[in-house]
């Protein structure tokens, strides 16, 4: 009998071996064949994208003519001991005036640079950089070489430029159409995707590197940054070139590298592409950018704020003033919270700044705000950054002022009356009320998060504070409601922004 139990068993297990192997089988198959897609995917070589792309590709020459110095400035330090050095080595080489002082002025001179851009139309647009074209007195134009290109250097009249984002807009008369590139979908770069660099990169003429996108939504210093990092080789000089993906689109404008020494790391940053289109069609239209403005100042919903002003989640951007201008036509008040512009949700001021500077001058749009509790939703027609920019000026800031007056300790603060006196002495605006902070306690959150003597609290939970007793009211009310912090208006010459306080147990 154990025998044929055997025998039964060893039938059961080759039944259900004979669906393993051939799920294994089909697997493999599988797999093998999305190998092979993937090989067929990828290019064995990108020289035929090169030679596709190469002739919309430009060397940009500029000269600036640069008046003469005198003495050994720049050299050394007025002053420096080697000073005298320097002079009778000028003195050598013709470059003083004999005498051995140096003072002569020298002539004026010219000095070059190199950079990089890209065609955009047959009929001669250039896209590079403002840094590249910066100051010049000539620009001149180097086709890549090839059948059908232009031999000669062409001379390019600037169009225009934007310094918030790099970009330059130029302009060359040909006798024949130029090769040129489109703009691809910049959004469309994922991490891991490979894209190609070309340019002049310290000025060896025309040169390609191959990478992929290391990063997105870089921002180095500007409001309006959306930087693709890449680690294709970017040097001195791919400046103002472009950054293709794999179909020929450019996606980038090479702008900047990250290295200790001046040469390529592998970090290179490049503006998207998105953001340039928009840039590149104010300027060929109206000579300058021409973007929205919406008249606020405003900053970022930390989650300290967001619980202390009862919202959901720290997303938005708090007012936290309202000049004259369109939100304030509009009715926007400071302590709301944008939630939503236009109908997108608003993620913080970085994307509010962006969004708004890309929405057409003039436009009526809808602001959702946090107010109080609820929401409400206003009509802001927008003005003109540029002209607002022209039109205000920074207040200048001055030391802070910490006057001797009546004073109570409250969450880490030394809060004083506000005097006339004071509102010259620390900046503020005529007819400011408010209690002022005369010190901080240096181990208390308030100093953590900025607060310092000589600021002025204006608000304390979204209500106005012109006594001591006011601020203490307002902590008291706050903590019978339940709250675990209490939101200040705070300003510092004149300058408003939200801070919220921690008010224990």
């Amino acid at each position: 009998m154990q025998p044929q139990a055997k025998a039964i068993s060893i039938s059961q297990d080759r039944t259900a071996t004979g669906p393993r192997l051939m799920w294994l089988a089909l697997v493999t198959t599988v797999m093998v064949l999305a190998q092979a897609l993937v090989a067929q995917a990828r290019p064995e070589s990108l020289a035929p994208l090169a030679k596709q792309i190469s002739p919309a590709v430009v060397n940009i020459t500029t000269t600036t003519v640069i008046e003469g110095r005198t003495g050994p400035q720049g050299i050394v330090p007025e002053g420096s001991p080697f000073e005298e050095f320097f002079r009778e080595f000028q003195d050598r080489n013709g470059e003083g005036n004999g005498n051995g002082n140096g003072s002569e002025p020298r002539r004026p001179r010219r000095s070059s640079a190199l950079g990089s851009g890209f065609v955009i139309s047959e009929d001669g647009y250039i896209v590079t950089n403002n840094h590249v074209i910066a100051d010049a007195d000539e620009i001149e134009i180097e086709f890549f070489p090839g059948d059908g290109q232009p031999t000669e250097l062409l001379p390019a009249k600037l169009i225009g430029t934007d310094e918030k984002t790099d970009i330059a807009l130029l302009k060359v008369d040909a006798d024949i159409p130029l090769s040129f590139v489109t703009f691809g979908d910049s959004d469309t770069a994922l991490v891991g995707d490979w894209v190609v660099a070309m340019g002049n990169p310290l000025g060896q003429g025309f040169s390609v590197s191959a990478g992929i996108v290391s990063a997105r939504n870089r921002e180095l210093s500007g409001s309006y940054d959306d930087y693709i990092q890449t680690d294709a080789a970017i040097n001195r000089g791919n400046s103002g070139g472009p950054l293709f993906n794999m179909d020929g689109d450019v996606v980038g404008v090479n702008t900047a590298i990250l290295s200790p020494n001046g040469g390529s790391i592998g970090i290179g940053f490049s503006m998207a592409s998105n953001v340039v289109t928009k840039v590149v069609d104010q300027l060929k239209e109206y000579g300058e950018t021409r973007r929205g403005w919406l008249g606020v100042r405003i900053q970022d919903v930390d989650a300290d704020l967001a619980e202390a002003m009862g919202l959901d989640s720290a997303a938005g951007a708090l007012v936290t003033d309202v000049p004259d201008g369109p939100s304030k036509d509009a009715g926007l008040l400071a302590g709301d919270v944008i939630l939503t512009f236009d109908g997108v949700d608003v993620k913080d001021t970085r994307a509010l700044v962006r969004q708004v500077g890309a929405t057409e001058v003039g436009k009526a749009v809808r602001v959702v705000v946090h107010r109080e509790g609820g929401t409400e939703t206003l009509l802001v027609t927008l003005g003109r950054r540029e002209d607002a920019e022209r039109n205000i000026a920074a207040p200048a800031v001055e030391e802070e002022a910490t006057p001797d007056v009546a004073e109570k300790e409250l969450l880490g603060l030394t809060i004083g009356m506000l005097t006339e006196e004071m509102l010259g002495e620390l900046n503020a605006p005529e007819g400011t009320e408010g209690v002022v902070i005369l010190s901080v306690d240096e181990t208390s959150e308030a100093w953590e998060k900025g607060l310092r003597g000589g600021d002025i609290i204006t608000e304390a939970g979204q209500q106005k504070v012109t006594v001591i007793d006011d601020f203490e009211d307002r902590i008291a009310e706050a903590k019978e409601a339940g709250r675990k912090s209490l939101l200040l208006l705070v300003r510092r010459s004149g300058q408003p922004r939200f801070v919220a306080l921690n008010l224990g147990e």
